[in-house]
């Protein structure tokens, strides 16, 4: 309730003086309406949602060089790179959690990230790197027995050579 009376009182002169961050929030709000469905239905961990819930997360890639006063484009490479892998990461971490019994995924989660690895090579060669060792990951930790919390280090283990190519090449 304090949140949004301070976005009630604050948002709308906020707003006047720049309206773009309103263009962003509606682009954001139909992937906000679709996880506040599964919600609803008591279906927060369904795969749909999960990718739902990417694109926004990532959209911000866009909105973040026009909030330092650059071109949304900017953005537009690093977003379509952490967009090709976090959507990847949602099936991956449904192999190795809930759905760690099912050959379909594990087959799924694979072809998503050698898929991905192409995509990503084609916006830059040197992103090949770091998707391919997404694909290893992929492929050979499912069935391994690893409890969450390695799941989860693993996983931020493997998103930092992206962060870290990212940053340098676009700061």
């Amino acid at each position: 309730m304090v949140f949004t009376a301070a976005a009630l009182a604050l948002g709308p002169p906020l707003l006047l003086a720049a309206p773009w961050p309103a263009l962003a929030a509606a682009a954001a709000a139909p992937f906000l309406a679709v996880n506040v469905l599964h919600a609803r239905r008591n279906r927060e961990r369904a795969l749909a949602n999960g990718l739902v819930a990417v694109v926004p997360a990532r959209g911000m890639l866009l909105v973040a060089p026009r909030a330092g006063g650059g071109a949304p484009a900017g953005g537009l490479a690093p977003a379509l790179a952490c967009l090709l892998s976090s959507a990847g990461t949602v099936p991956y971490v449904k192999t190795m959690i809930r759905e760690r019994n099912s050959e379909a995924y594990r087959r799924g989660s694979v072809a998503y990230r050698a898929a991905a690895l192409a995509a990503a090579a084609l916006l830059d060669p040197w992103l090949a790197a770091p998707f391919a060792l997404r694909l290893a990951r992929a492929a050979v930790l499912p069935g391994r027995g690893l409890r969450v919390p390695v799941v989860g280090a693993v996983e931020v283990g493997c998103s930092l050579p992206l962060l870290g190519f990212l940053t340098g090449v676009y700061g």
